[in-house]
């Protein structure tokens, strides 16, 4: 697919929110909508690659999943190695042990469901886990568990029916998430067949776009699109609460806003032009190592009693995080995505490994009770 700044633009649009969102500013109440915007790019970026795979005879699932892992596990490997230090001198026992159980969660993919055991997204002690934001990117990996298997057997024997039958599944997790919000709140945030329909959004707007046929959009009509996404996008960051039924036709309003401007929002449009503008183009760039890095510096800040109300101190800790996504992306995310001399089998064998060694390090956090030994007898007392 060619490289699109406006997309990178709108990945920053979704980003920042949730970074102050987690931060504590009232003014960004539905700043969390930041992780739905991120679900409809995913979808539309991960099928329209697919697609164009699938049509030049190269898609095969080794190379895909050796595409996730260089885009996803580096990072995340480097966040964890230095969160587990930091949380065995930080958190309690207790807490300790609740860490190692999410690193289990993590290294399988299964944060979601962990966390679904847990306490809701917007209870107060959510705060206080430093890995609660990897729920988004089980959810993703669940999604692609399937995904480009079931888009390459229906290109290969019902190409026709793909469009209906990915918007009829689409359809029926909205309808899910609909109930659940209303009926199971926390089961419906984090439950994978209730957020499926917003990545699908995304891999409906990447076939229609594929869509040689479609008539092609005016200026005016793209900047009224655009226009209108932005508006929606915008108006669920500073409207939406806690309070909130999400996500359900409530989340409709983000994820359809976030579809129009990836339809409409071209380089010479209103919405277009700020999107590529050099400030939010790199902190799109950067988006995926800083929203890893926000979740984690909150929570042991607020461990430590240093977030408790301070607005510089927030706004510092906001900023500490972007600063640690740059480092992140610079230095760890962009090599391996781009050094193809790394071979295949050694990406395998280092997401091998790095999800073993986070698996043992949580199972040993579980076993040993959040290493209570480490505890003289009168403060374990």
């Amino acid at each position: 697919m060619n490289y699109r700044r406006e997309i990178d633009g709108i990945r920053a649009l979704a980003v920042i929110p949730v970074i102050l969102f987690h931060a504590g500013f009232g003014l960004f109440s539905g700043g969390y909508v930041g992780v739905d915007v991120f679900f409809v790019i995913s979808g539309y970026l991960i099928t329209g690659i697919v697609m164009n795979d699938i049509k030049r005879g190269t898609f095969s699932i080794a190379d895909f999943y050796e595409r996730r892992i260089r885009r996803i596990l580096p990072a995340l490997f480097l966040v964890v190695l230095i969160c587990a230090p930091a949380a065995f001198f930080i958190l309690l026992p207790s807490d300790l042990k609740e860490f190692g159980q999410s690193l289990i969660a993590v290294a399988t993919f299964s944060s979601n469901m962990f966390f679904w055991s847990q306490s809701g997204y917007f209870h107060g002690a959510a705060e206080l886990k430093p890995m609660l934001h990897t729920w988004s990117l089980s959810v993703e990996e669940q999604f692609y568990v399937f995904f480009p298997i079931l888009l390459l057997l229906m290109w290969r024997w019902k190409r026709k029916l793909i469009v209906p039958v990915l918007l009829a599944i689409a359809v029926a997790s909205l309808f899910l998430a609909e109930w659940g919000a209303l009926n199971k709140p926390i089961a419906a945030f984090f439950f994978f067949f209730s957020r499926a329909w917003e990545l699908l959004l995304g891999s409906l707007v990447a076939f229609y776009l594929a869509d040689d046929s479609r008539k092609q959009l005016s200026i005016t009509q793209s900047n009224v699109l655009s226009a209108v996404g932005l508006i929606a996008v915008a108006y669920a960051i500073f409207r939406f609460d806690a309070k909130t039924t999400f996500p359900g036709l409530h989340a409709v309003i983000p994820t359809l806003g976030t579809a129009l401007m990836i339809i409409g929002a071209k380089p010479e449009t209103w919405v277009g032009k700020f999107l590529c503008q050099p400030a939010m183009v790199s902190v799109g760039l950067i988006s995926y190592s800083a929203y890893l890095w926000h979740q984690p510096i909150f929570s042991f800040a607020r461990h430590l009693g240093l977030a408790a109300s301070a607005t510089l101190t927030l706004g510092a800790l906001a900023v500490s995080s972007l600063v640690l996504g740059y480092l992140s992306w610079r230095y760890i995310e962009t090599p391996f995505r781009r050094n193809r001399s790394i071979p295949r089998n050694r990406i395998f064998l280092f997401a091998g490994f790095g999800s073993l060694a986070m698996l043992l390090a949580g199972v040993s956090g579980h076993v040993l009770n959040g290493f209570i030994d480490r505890l003289n007898p009168d403060d374990r007392y």
